[in-house]
């Protein structure tokens, strides 16, 4: 069974659930929930797939290329989109998911509603490495003293901003970061399924990559990868068990569904809801919590 979860395929998605739990998680440290992250992912996977499919670059930089692509787009959305806050946020960054694939749905050159095809290059071996690599960065910013302007800006930005921090330039650096982090997640993920089309990155996805945050704890660097985790693996959990009668078959998603609306009532902050205290607060100089 282990054996089985430890599939190419299984590795593969789920290192790329845990990228774009962390994009997601990266705006959330200043307060800023998007729902724009289908729309990175699709113009990640897009433009390093223009760069190896029709052009023969090698994966690695193509996807670093897509990454930029995504940072630039992220910093244009970020100034006029974070302006409004709560639903209306919600509802723009909606809106951006919408449009992107209704563009790339129109765009001959890549297939417009058929797709493109030709992606390849991601290993299991790579994704593992961006993993490590981001979640390693991750981990530093949260022992810096960003982590703690970024808490600030989310908890209370009037206080913030009293304090003399840009509460617009760390709203807008946080929601640009998770787009690169998305673009870079998408370039991974259509280099891997080799064909991708618009219709892969609608805003069903966006809701998914934030239900991985949310499962697994808004307020912990570790939530969104047990999140991302729990929510990728646990139907293949499941389906090695053998539980797999035509009737479990049928209501397999609304039993998930049902379960994972259970765990949200029970634990609304998530799985992992707490910090552990940083190195300061357990000198007992600054009780500031850190991821």
């Amino acid at each position: 069974m282990i054996a089985n979860l430890l599939s190419t395929e299984n590795i593969v998605f789920t290192g790329v659930n845990i990228l774009l739990a962390w994009s997601v998680y990266l705006t959330l440290m200043t307060g800023t929930l998007s729902f724009a992250m289908a729309a990175f992912m699709g113009i990640g996977a897009y433009v390093s797939g223009i760069l190896t499919a029709k052009f023969g670059w090698p994966l690695v930089p193509a996807a670093l290329v897509g990454t930029l692509a995504c940072l630039a787009g992220g910093i244009l959305v970020g100034f006029p989109a974070l302006r409004v806050r709560g639903l209306y946020l919600m509802l723009v960054t909606t809106g951006v998911t919408l449009v992107v694939k209704v563009a790339i749905e129109n765009i001959e050159y890549v297939g417009g509603v058929g797709g493109m095809g030709g992606l390849r290059g991601t290993t299991p071996e790579l994704v593992l490495a961006s993993v490590v690599v981001i979640g390693g960065a991750l981990w530093l910013l949260s022992r810096t003293p960003l982590q703690r302007i970024m808490d600030a800006a989310r908890e209370d930005e009037n206080v913030a901003a009293s304090l003399g921090i840009n509460i617009v330039f760390i709203r807008v650096a946080g929601f640009a970061a998770g787009a690169a982090l998305a673009g870079y997640a998408g370039a991974l993920y259509g280099h891997y399924i080799i064909f991708i089309a618009p219709e892969q990155f609608d805003i069903l996805y966006s809701v998914f990559i934030a239900l991985y945050v949310v499962l697994g704890g808004v307020n912990n660097l570790w939530g969104p990868v047990l999140g991302a985790v729990v929510i990728t693996m646990l139907p293949e959990v499941v389906r090695e068990f053998g539980v797999m009668s035509s009737g479990f078959r049928s209501a397999r998603q609304l039993i998930f569904a049902g379960a994972l609306v259970l765990l949200l009532l029970v634990r609304p902050a998530g799985i992992l809801a707490f910090r552990r205290l940083s190195i300061r607060a357990g000198r007992g100089r600054v009780p500031v919590g850190s991821t």
